[in-house]
């Protein structure tokens, strides 16, 4: 008889839910739990009978998600709010990360994935405006993060240039003219450090303020410790600064270790702001002002349409950007 899933739960003292995240790449459960069901699966041998549920009912009951990588908390979280909203319509997500590597999320596109997944999640990084061709699958898909195409997929965006803008136009607010930038990708003409790095010039030339060369900070990738490291530079360098606007919270989150580590008083002497509203946001000391995107409207919308298109609906593809909402909080108020 075959081994089947609730046979490897039994076996590792799990549920078969447990199991199904496991083998789904689901990102949130613990190492030592993952290890003892992978353990299972190879002692009993089990396999996924994939063509067995298709000839059944001509469905696999999984979506992929495709993100350059789980390490950056934006995309875990996304992933998390991605696998809820799949839940809600009773299905698997089976996650992928890409590294933002461009012959990645091509082969993410050109690789056989019918037997697999009903419908993709895909939030490419690396690909361009060139590369719209490649969109065209035979597997229902839906792009997430930056309006880098216009079709011929349904495309569920973040709101960068008014987000961006929005805490701009914050800091301003408070008086703040020199304001540093971190994270930038000199020479990048298509990204989510372009957009957001040509909305707070706009934002500060509407108000009158030239943006600073020198107080533009180039950190890739974005992680705490590139954040920091810009922060070190920008410190060293002795240019004037009254705020840091960091363009993702994990750069600010380094940011302001390096501030504080320096006795810079936050935000009497600088304000900091990030974009993403990660949870980390809310918990680091002073708590962080951020701009957060919208990720459980993008989240329950992308799957929504995803499961409208694997049930047929072949209206027109549709581009929708989610609300985003500026959080102000101790990094840049003061309480």
């Amino acid at each position: 008889m075959a081994v089947t899933m609730r046979d490897v739960a039994q076996h590792a003292g799990v549920s078969p839910k447990t199991v199904s995240n496991v083998m789904s790449g689901y990102p949130f459960i613990r190492e030592e739990t993952r290890q003892r069901v992978l353990a299972s699966i190879d002692a009993l041998g089990y396999q996924l009978n994939i063509s067995a549920r298709n000839l059944k009912s001509g469905r696999t009951g999984i979506i992929g998600l495709a993100v350059p990588e789980l390490s950056q908390p934006y995309f875990a979280e996304l992933a998390d709010a991605v696998i809820t909203a799949a839940e809600g319509h009773g299905l698997t997500v089976m996650i992928e990360q890409t590294g933002a590597v461009r012959e990645r999320e091509l082969a993410t596109l050109v690789r056989p994935r019918g037997p697999l997944v009903d419908g993709l999640l895909f939030s490419p990084l690396a690909l361009g405006p060139d590369d719209v061709g490649h969109l065209r699958t035979g597997t229902p898909m839906v792009l997430l993060g930056e309006r880098m195409f216009h079709g011929p997929v349904d495309h569920v965006m973040i709101d960068n240039v008014a987000g961006t803008r929005a805490v701009t136009e914050h800091l301003l607010a408070l008086g703040r003219r020199r304001i540093a930038v971190i994270g930038t990708h000199p020479g990048e003409l298509v990204g989510t450090a372009a957009i957001r790095y040509d909305a707070f010039a706009a934002a500060l030339s509407d108000a009158g303020v030239e943006p600073i060369d020198r107080l533009a900070l180039p950190a890739d990738p974005w992680q705490r410790r590139t954040g920091a490291a810009a922060t070190e530079a920008l410190l060293a360098s002795g240019a004037k600064f009254d705020a840091v606007l960091a363009l993702n919270d994990t750069l600010a989150v380094g940011a302001l270790h390096t501030l504080i580590k320096h006795g810079v008083r936050i935000p009497d002497d600088v304000a900091v702001a990030g974009f993403d509203d990660i949870d980390e946001a809310r918990y680091s000391t002073p708590s962080l002002t951020t701009v957060d995107p919208g990720r459980a409207q993008i989240a329950a919308t992308a799957v929504e349409i995803l499961v409208g298109r694997m049930n047929g609906d072949d209206t027109d593809h549709r581009e929708i950007v989610a609300q985003y909402e500026l959080h102000v909080r101790e990094s840049t108020s003061g309480h």
